[in-house]
């Protein structure tokens, strides 16, 4: 199975990127790359340290070596700001929304003088029309998850940042929220970096796939080629002495 190269070109590239919380390292030596308009699936078990590299890209945390880069630009480590105007956008797993404020109001918001209007996302999101003028903490959850997404994507980053899509959430609405993600992917030209516990809904969606175990990259390569081998996938997954979570199926 041969693994892509990694390019210092790509919309996104992470060079020998070690990070954690304090001294304590979650990972280490990681190269990962990610074209405009592809999505990389980054999996592994619990306690991989996927969050945490999500983080560390998206500037929250500080990096403890290597280098992170948008369009060829190294971004300066802990500054979330920067890596923002860069156009890095983190959709965090708690979605972060301004829960007492609705719809439009959370769009608004995050809306940028002269880019997308708040009714735009609309086009990518249309089950939020008739939850507009609802507050954010009396939606569903999965109408928060949209909610979170379409904020993202007002934003019109060029690296979109997705932690646990489908956390907690009825399979239909991961499904179309699944959907959501390969469409910011092939009509806004954004290189989506994925997180996700349901690995094969992932690999559905993804162009690629990396693996992260032991807070190391242990695998990379083409996502339909790693769903159609489930051996390997296994092996990646259990395949070390403390071996991890399971896998998360359909």
């Amino acid at each position: 199975m041969s693994e892509r190269t990694i390019s210092t070109s790509a919309r996104l590239s992470c060079i020998g990127l070690a990070g954690g919380r304090g001294a304590v390292s979650a990972f280490r030596d990681v190269d990962l790359a990610v074209d405009a308009g592809r999505v990389v699936a980054l999996l592994g078990p619990n306690g991989a340290g996927k969050t945490t590299l999500l983080l560390t890209l998206a500037g929250l945390l500080p990096t403890q070596d290597g280098s992170v880069s948008v369009d060829g630009t190294v971004l300066r480590p802990g500054r979330p700001t920067a890596a923002n105007r860069a156009g890095l956008v983190l959709v965090p797993d708690d979605r972060s929304l301004f829960t007492t404020m609705t719809v439009e109001e959370n769009l608004h918001v995050a809306a940028s003088r002269g880019g997308p209007a708040p009714r735009d996302m609309l086009d990518v999101f249309p089950m939020l029309e008739d939850r507009w003028k609802v507050r954010a903490g009396a939606l569903s959850g999965g109408e928060q998850q949209m909610l979170a997404m379409a904020r993202g994507l007002i934003q019109q980053p060029k690296v979109l940042l997705v932690d646990e899509l489908s956390m907690g959430l009825a399979p239909i609405i991961v499904e179309s929220l699944f959907e959501a993600v390969r469409r910011i992917a092939d009509e806004h030209g954004c290189a989506v970096l994925l997180v996700e516990q349901h690995v094969h809904l992932a690999l559905g969606v993804a162009d690629d796939a990396a693996v992260l175990n032991h807070g190391r990259i242990v695998l990379r390569c083409d996502a339909r080629t790693l769903r159609d081998d489930p051996d390997r996938l296994e092996q990646v997954y259990f395949g070390t002495p403390d071996g991890a979570a399971g896998l998360s199926r359909p």
